[in-house]
């Protein structure tokens, strides 16, 4: 009897509080109380770090940040800005006496601040209409130079007579004769152009380096502070070729422009070496393929004698960082699910050092992640893991250390559910997948549970082993949660991304078929009450799983294409999508078209279904949804339509518009569940 009541005793301990409370499940409020650190800044030296601290406010229902100091060893932990603001982009100067840091403090616009980090004293260096991008330092420390929006006048050859004064006429109609003419999140585009600028740390008046009718990427200087390199895609044809873009050289003297690129496809992010005498760069020779690997470059800092460094690793190069010792470079990737760091050396040979980065993605579990590192190899990054979002991490020489726990309080009454990872093979070829099963909370091994399978976006990214706000929510609620990584997916290699290359979304149907019939092995599903849903890409699966399947209760399409035809000219980059993800034209080849369609197979569909997307969606425009919920209106199939005002294709630019996304979801699924 005493160990029976010992045992009864810890289990009480474990689901309580340390005051004795009794944890309960997540709740659709607690979005608001989640914080996590992004965008971690280490000192050149590498005794300090400077990260942003994300957080909400449920009054305003605004996502808000301040940045905060920490030594290296996790000591002195302590805010450098305070208030409900955003203070962002934070970059220390190259002698670590400085940082410039990007804030809307003083008023609603964003200005550029520089603090002094011996008595973090700021004022702001910019005043300006714009907001400033992409920031760098002189290597001298005496400039900073950065991107910021120019508006051009446009002019209409719609010329209306003069108005009789006092009378009140409708606005004037808006003149489009741009190719791109609005953008997801960032609504009908104004007339202008990102311009690069150079500004006196001292402050003063920005000056202004270029005026041409073309965006200009963040600026990086040369190491004798004579010139700036950047990315920018100055072709003639730049619409109609995207990805086409180059590292360019800007000379201070004269402000004459050079390419360093001339290769078809993507040159991006140049890092200049630490003696100054190479750039590194990432990109890839376009051939329209949907998923092409994105690989590391060097080449002379005049452009000369460039070659490919990491051609034997099939990963995905990203936020390359030259060592101290100038004898290679780390880098960010996605391998299996898992944000990881990697040095590459200039021979080309690529040694794993750090994994586990990642919850930057607050509301579904894709890989998002970001590091720095110091002149003496010393890291910080977004620590990630399926228990919480990103928090600090540190690490040296093989050790590790976590120096934040920003959510332990809340997590101290709230429980968490378990996540398992998964392999199975596919159906189609036998192929691994990968996917991740969430349990309930008190998870009851003797009992069935209700099953939603939850699915990505992209379709070229990947889900992984991080803290998913959305999921857990799901979790909460009593539900199993399945979600997966099919073929399409990135973070596997370039021939698995390339699978669905003018093929999606047939056969990753097959992968997400045969998950959920792994998990239904393990005794656990209610095969009665199982659900379906995804976003974007993960929409359009949903979409086209009901029109093959009726297995599923109920499912929730997010945001969704559903006919092909017309999204490919609905879309924001109009540019891009019939030429990378299609072998012709719509006009040229329907019928490539309507079978890659949902909507071509809304009379196969009985499942009730739910049509939910944002009213100013321009990547998947809510016109898709419309489509989609007359179609199944007029096959009388059970559906509703749930519009999220003000609502882009990123849904949770407002925490309020991530609670009413999963409380909607939940509501239709609840509503077929079956007793």
């Amino acid at each position: 009897m005493q160990k029976i009541n010992s045992f009864l005793f810890i289990v009480f301990l474990i689901g309580t509080t340390a005051f004795g409370q009794q944890k309960t499940n997540l709740e659709l409020t607690d979005i608001f109380n989640l914080e996590f650190v992004s965008d971690p800044q280490i000192s050149p030296d590498g005794t300090k770090i400077i990260y942003v601290r994300n957080f909400k406010d449920i009054m305003t229902d605004k996502n808000l940040s301040n940045l905060w100091i920490v030594n290296f060893d996790g000591s002195q932990n302590r805010p450098l800005t305070n208030g409900n603001q955003n203070d962002l982009a934070p970059r220390w100067s190259h002698d670590g006496t400085k940082i410039v840091f990007k804030s809307n403090m003083q008023d609603d616009k964003m200005k550029l601040f520089m603090m002094w980090m011996d008595t973090k004293e700021y004022v702001s260096l910019t005043n300006t209409t714009s907001s400033p991008g992409g920031v760098s330092w002189s290597h001298d420390d005496s400039h900073v130079a950065f991107t910021m929006f120019v508006p051009k006048k446009s002019e209409s050859i719609i010329k209306l007579p003069t108005k009789p004064e006092g009378a009140k006429w409708n606005k004037p109609p808006v003149y489009i004769d741009e190719l791109n003419y609005r953008g997801d999140g960032k609504g009908y585009y104004k007339s202008g152009n990102e311009q690069l600028f150079v500004l006196s740390a001292d402050g003063g008046t920005p000056r202004q380096l270029t005026f041409s009718e073309y965006d200009h990427g963040a600026p990086i200087w040369s190491k004798d502070n004579r010139r700036l390199y950047f990315t920018a895609n100055l072709h003639e044809n730049h619409e109609f070729e995207p990805r086409n873009s180059e590292i360019q050289e800007l000379n201070l003297a004269d402000n004459s422009i050079k390419a360093l690129t001339d290769r078809l496809g993507p040159d991006n992010g140049p890092a200049l070496s630490p003696d100054g005498k190479y750039l590194a760069y990432t990109g890839f020779d376009d051939k329209y393929q949907g998923y092409q690997i994105t690989q590391l470059y060097l080449m002379n800092a005049d452009g000369t004698n460039s070659r490919l460094l990491s051609a034997n690793f099939d990963r995905d190069i990203q936020n390359i960082s030259w060592a101290g010792d100038g004898k290679g470079l780390y880098f960010q990737y996605d391998d299996k699910g898992d944000t990881k760091v990697g040095f590459i050396s200039t021979a080309g040979k690529v040694t794993p050092i750090l994994e586990n980065l990642g919850g930057l993605s607050l509301g579904r579990p894709y890989n998002a992640a970001s590091f720095t590192v110091s002149k003496n190899s010393k890291f910080a990054y977004t620590l990630g893991g399926t228990e919480h979002p990103a928090d600090l991490g540190a690490f040296y020489k093989g050790t590790n250390q976590r120096i934040t726990k920003l959510n332990d309080d809340l997590f101290s009454f709230r429980t968490i559910a378990e996540v398992e990872e998964l392999w199975w093979e596919s159906s189609f070829d036998q192929r691994k997948i990968q996917g991740w099963l969430v349990k309930p909370p008190n998870f009851d091994p003797s009992k069935k549970y209700p099953l939603i399978l939850e699915i990505h976006g992209g379709p070229f990214t990947s889900y992984g082993s991080v803290f998913s706000a959305e999921i857990q929510l799901y979790a909460a609620q009593g539900y199993m949660v399945l979600y997966t990584n099919p073929r399409g997916s990135t973070s596997y290699g370039e021939e698995f991304g390339n699978l669905i290359h003018h093929d999606y979304p047939n056969h990753d149907y097959d992968d997400l078929m045969s998950g959920v019939d792994e998990v239904i092995k393990k005794g656990n599903v209610d095969e009665e009450n199982m659900f379906v849903t995804g976003g974007s890409g993960g929409g359009v699966l949903t979409a086209w799983i009901v029109g093959k399947t009726d297995r599923f209760a109920a499912a929730v399409v997010a945001k969704p294409v559903i006919n092909w035809y017309s999204f490919v000219l609905y879309v924001d980059g109009v540019g891009f999508f019939y030429k990378y993800w299609f072998p012709n034209k719509p006009w040229e080849d329907p019928s490539s078209y309507l079978k890659r369609s949902p909507l071509s197979y809304v009379g196969n569909i009985s499942t009730p279904t739910m049509l939910l997307t944002g009213e100013e969606d321009f990547r998947t425009p809510i016109a898709e949804s419309e489509q989609f919920y007359a179609a199944l209106k007029l096959e009388k199939v059970e559906t509703a339509m749930v519009r999220i005002p003000g609502a882009s294709h990123g849904i949770a630019n407002k925490p309020s518009n991530l609670v009413a996304k999963i409380a909607s979801v939940l509501a239709w699924f609840e509503k077929y569940k079956k007793d």
